[in-house]
């Protein structure tokens, strides 16, 4: 969902400054004057895409918004009001992203605004989903248990993420370092040993000759094809970046085979996780699979488990509801039968992410046992048929010589 940078006239007159995520510009611009506000200038957030993934300043680490909630519960279990907490964290966040928000938060918390709604204002900083937790704290009168909780599930999902990334790192080190180790061969040893071949006038292997004009072609039409290549990439990231495009990009994910199971676990995984913590912090089931279905990142299964919540609405089985949508595994349907009737769905449901974890770290060992040997096969292969291209000759050559 695009995000956009308003300046605002507050209803005290103040001039203010604020993000907010929105499908369209006019929609929002209604909703902010329906609020009270004067709304003076509404802009697109450029390179969203950038700042979403970090490559670009803007956002806020999981890590730094963990020891915020971890720093926050100490201070409010000591008995600290609202301000004085905020207060008390800014002295430690002297600047930065995260700083400026608190700023803002601790001011319209002063001028009787809600936690959870003074946050709300700045969802490039504090997620949808936390803002939701601390709001459902806010009504039970148990906030300390709802960040205590929240401050687990970050902490399981960050274990989850970091397991994904340990196990695709050493693979994407072997495909680097072998893709540098073909472009060494082709752009500076096989120049050298193709000049030393013409100069000694003899004839080459047909392997040679092959391997020297494919090496040619690379070099000298390098360039000229990056640029077309780098313009198709551009144009796909803008294709897939519409709804359409994210949606058959994210489809034809799920179905390639294994990395599509991946996927699918890792998705599910953080859906269900996220909606136990969302149920436990005492949010209503329908938001909080509202809330929950965001946490997916594939428009594919947004739109299969958007149908499944909307025949839930309708009055509908929570389990016949995703096992309408095929994309859940069968044992994790059962599951959600049994929590559903026993009422133990909040129990069940973290169960279930423990289930699809596990699933997922199964399937990464598979995947990185069997896809180290065979990249360390094939880039042996591809070097050594050109080592041996290129060295025959040198023994023509030395036999001729003797």
């Amino acid at each position: 969902m695009p995000t956009f940078i308003c300046k605002l006239g507050s209803p005290d007159g103040k001039v203010l400054t604020r993000e907010f995520e929105a499908t369209d510009a006019a929609v929002l611009k209604k909703d902010l004057e329906d609020q009270g506000y004067f709304v003076f200038n509404v802009s697109k957030r450029p390179l969203k895409f950038f700042l979403s993934s970090g490559i670009i300043g803007g956002g806020v680490k999981k890590r730094d918004l963990l020891l915020l909630n971890q720093e926050m519960l100490v201070l409010i279990k000591a008995g600290l009001p609202i301000v004085q907490v905020i207060d008390t964290l800014l002295e430690e966040y002297e600047s930065g992203v995260l700083s400026n928000a608190l700023r803002q938060v601790k001011e319209d918390v002063k001028g009787g605004d809600s936690l959870s709604g003074a946050m709300e204002r700045h969802k490039h900083v504090f997620p949808k989903l936390y803002t939701a937790s601390i709001r459902a704290g806010e009504r039970t009168g148990d906030l300390p248990v709802t960040i205590l909780r929240y401050i687990r599930y970050l902490r399981k999902m960050e274990d989850v993420r970091k397991k994904v990334i340990s196990a695709l790192f050493y693979p994407s080190i072997l495909v680097v370092v072998s893709i540098l180790a073909v472009c060494l061969l082709l752009f500076y040893v096989i120049p050298i040993l193709s000049k030393i071949f013409t100069d000694s006038g003899a004839e080459l292997p047909l392997i040679t000759r092959m391997l020297i004009a494919f090496a040619s072609f690379v070099r000298g039409y390098f360039l000229a094809g990056l640029l077309p290549c780098i313009g198709l990439f551009v144009a796909f990231r803008f294709w897939a970046s519409s709804e359409n495009g994210r949606y058959l990009v994210d489809r034809f994910k799920l179905r390639v085979p294994y990395m599509g199971a991946i996927l699918t676990d890792y998705s599910l995984a953080a859906f269900a996780r996220t909606l136990a913590n969302l149920l436990g912090g005492g949010i209503p089931l329908v938001e909080a699979l509202h809330m929950a279905t965001g946490t997916l990142n594939n428009a594919f299964m947004e739109r299969s488990l958007g149908e499944a919540v909307k025949y839930i609405e309708e009055g509908g089985r929570i389990s016949a509801a995703f096992a309408r949508t095929g994309i859940m595994p069968p044992l994790a349907v059962r599951m959600l039968l049994v929590g559903e009737t026993t009422g133990a769905l909040e129990e069940m449901l973290v169960n279930i992410a423990e289930y699809l974890e596990e699933s997922l770290e199964e399937r990464l060992h598979i995947l990185t046992a069997t896809f180290e040997p065979a990249i360390m096969i094939i880039m042996g292969l591809l070097i050594g048929v050109i080592i041996v291209a290129m060295y025959l000759p040198i023994f023509k050559i030395a036999g001729t010589v003797g």
